[in-house]
């Protein structure tokens, strides 16, 4: 079985670290001309995978405007998941999953495992019940050769309070902060990425490309061997040029993601847009 961290390397080296998120927000339904139906997020979604598949390595459909239509939309989240992987695309399923117990370990059966009809690459995982409940998840993560995207530095500007804290756990160091803690302890999983041989280990972290990590005390030693998921870039403001300003050493780790910026070109435009993308990411790698 390949590993994770394997496979996306595979895919940035082959088509590099661009990222394209399916957002099928209403607006971008209307603006597309397609109804604000489970049928329109299918077309929307299948859109998107077929501009994508010869351009970018990794999608990232958002599962909440699917599941919005209940069971039909997440039977043309199924579909559009099956088809992007069957196109050879690396698929993190945004979904933001966080509990304890055997409730976590549902998640992860149902994003991460073999045959399941959401059976992704990758899904994105909350840490804020503690680090240790995405135990069973990583497990069954490194079990199925699949991944999780830990939230750790988010985009949103009122996370910053909660992610900077500093903690007074018992097994947390002098002045270590929240984001860290999390990086630290979900992270420690990827050890096995250097026994393998792989870039990247199984536990990535998602790391919003407008936020200043030093400010959420996350150092650089926390996320080794991590891939960096990192929203922001296009309509919130980052720039692709900028990555790596932004990530420094870490730049090579990141998975450049971009949504609105590319879908609001529609669907005769989305193709170009993801090429200007990528001209710029390359542009950014060679300067």
């Amino acid at each position: 079985m390949t590993s994770f961290g394997s496979r996306l390397a595979a895919a940035v080296d082959a088509r590099g670290p661009l990222c394209v998120g399916i957002d099928p927000h209403a607006s971008l339904l209307d603006a597309w001309g397609l109804p604000a139906s489970a049928a329109g997020v299918r077309d929307f979604g299948l859109r998107v995978v077929d501009a994508a598949r010869t351009r970018v390595g990794v999608v990232k459909p958002q599962v909440a405007f699917f599941e919005r239509y209940g069971a039909a939309g997440y039977a043309a989240l199924e579909e559009v998941i099956g088809t992007a992987r069957a196109a050879g695309l690396v698929v993190i399923a945004d979904a933001k999953r966080g509990d304890i117990g055997t409730t976590m370990d549902g998640y992860a059966e149902a994003w991460l495992s073999a045959g399941s009809p959401l059976e992704s690459d990758a899904v994105t995982v909350s840490p804020y019940l503690g680090p240790d409940s995405l135990r069973g998840t990583i497990a069954t993560a490194v079990r199925e050769g699949k991944g999780v995207y830990v939230l750790a530095a988010t985009s949103n500007p009122e996370a910053a309070g909660l992610q900077s804290a500093e903690l007074t756990t018992v097994d947390a160091e002098r002045g270590q902060t929240v984001a860290d803690w999390v990086a630290q302890r979900a992270g420690s999983a990827n050890s096995s990425a250097v026994v393998a041989g792989d870039r990247f280990g199984p536990v990535g972290f998602v790391v919003g490309a407008t936020v200043e990590r030093a400010d959420l005390g996350l150092t650089d030693a926390s996320l080794h061997r991590a891939s960096l998921l990192a929203p922001g870039f296009g309509a919130q403001g980052a720039r692709l040029r900028d990555i790596s300003e932004r990530f420094g050493s870490l730049a090579p780790q990141v998975l450049a993601s971009a949504s609105r910026s590319i879908l609001g070109a529609g669907p005769d435009g989305i193709a170009a847009a993801i090429d200007t993308h990528n001209s710029e990411l390359q542009d950014a790698r060679h300067a």
